[in-house]
């Protein structure tokens, strides 16, 4: 008797605690999220789709991609905010994103508001010069410049962003006098280009290709190296006067601070499993675009170096936050 009602009270106790690990729900349960600071149709987004649905199929549930373009990525970043912290709404932004501040995110830094899961992609710049000018290379473009100063003028999708840092960070090592043209967005200037409105540009080589291949305008270098089909051929800015001009731009995978570290752990192991895919590798490769995978921590670490670098360029041309 003693036994039975040891048994039926530990029972009783049992019932009121929570369920193990082994009876709880698995992540994921349910469709997840994924947020992209980008609008439809552009390199961000055709790349996220395709990580998405490769994604998905890792994880067994579907991932809904989500556009929140504009605003220097703080509208997509507010729907992660102000979702639970529970691994079911991410984000997916661009490098600058995350490491090139705007006034609304001045204050504040994005390694507190979210968890690194891992990097997902990378990818150098490439660096085209208009048909117009009689450039084939780095050192012509800075000869070119500096015979002709203030002539010479730069696009960029934006005041503060990566394409525009780039331009400050060469007008400073290159010790020449060019301008910048800011654009709402890369298509216009890429049409601009084509047609001698402007004379260079930085951007990635998914916005560029169609305009490189048509002859419309030059691609002369890259600001990393790349072993794609495409780029592995272009000479890197680096190697070609300009030593301390390199970077490149990436995407990676967040979460909202406080997501559990198994759903983090659980993400992690899938999205080092999707880069491998070959398919999804061999359809981005003539782009310059690489799929990677890495720790959440070295995604932290990467997001620091990269905002550091930015804030570098941004204080020493006296560039005001957008």
């Amino acid at each position: 008797m003693k036994l039975r009602n040891a048994v039926a009270a530990l029972t009783f106790i049992a019932s009121l605690l929570p369920l193990s690990s082994a009876g709880a729900a698995e992540y994921p349960e349910r469709p997840i999220r994924m947020v992209i600071p980008f609008a439809a149709g552009g390199p961000a987004d055709i790349v996220g789709r395709e990580f998405a649905q490769l994604l998905g199929q890792q994880l067994g549930q579907t991932i809904v991609v989500v556009n929140a373009g504009g605003g220097h990525g703080v509208p997509a970043l507010n729907q992660v905010l102000g979702a639970p912290a529970d691994g079911y709404t991410l984000l997916l932004p661009a490098s600058g994103n995350m490491t090139i501040p705007s006034k609304a995110m001045e204050d504040k830094d994005v390694l507190q508001l979210l968890s690194p899961i891992s990097q997902i992609t990378q990818s150098p710049h490439v660096l085209v010069v208009s048909k117009t000018l009689p450039i084939k290379s780095v050192q012509e473009l800075i000869d070119y410049a500096k015979a002709n100063p203030g002539k010479v003028n730069f696009g960029s999708a934006g005041v503060g962003g990566v394409a525009h840092l780039a331009m400050e960070m060469f007008k400073s090592q290159a010790g020449v006098d060019v301008v910048h043209v800011p654009y709402r967005g890369t298509s216009q200037v890429v049409v601009d280009l084509a047609a001698g409105q402007v004379h260079a540009l930085f951007s990635s080589m998914p916005s560029l290709k169609p305009m490189i291949d048509k002859g419309s305008v030059t691609a002369i270098a890259m600001s990393a190296p790349s072993s794609g089909s495409d780029t592995a051929k272009l000479p890197v800015i680096s190697d070609a006067g300009l030593p301390d001009l390199q970077y490149t731009t990436w995407y990676g995978l967040f979460a909202k601070a406080g997501t559990p570290p198994d759903v983090i752990q659980t993400l992690n192991a899938a999205i080092g499993k999707v880069v491998e895919n070959p398919e999804l590798n061999q359809k981005f490769e003539s782009q310059g675009v690489e799929f990677v995978a890495g720790t959440p921590e070295e995604l932290a670490a990467l997001v620091k170096k990269d905002t550091a670098k930015w804030k570098r360029v941004i204080d020493e041309a006296n560039i005001e936050l957008m």
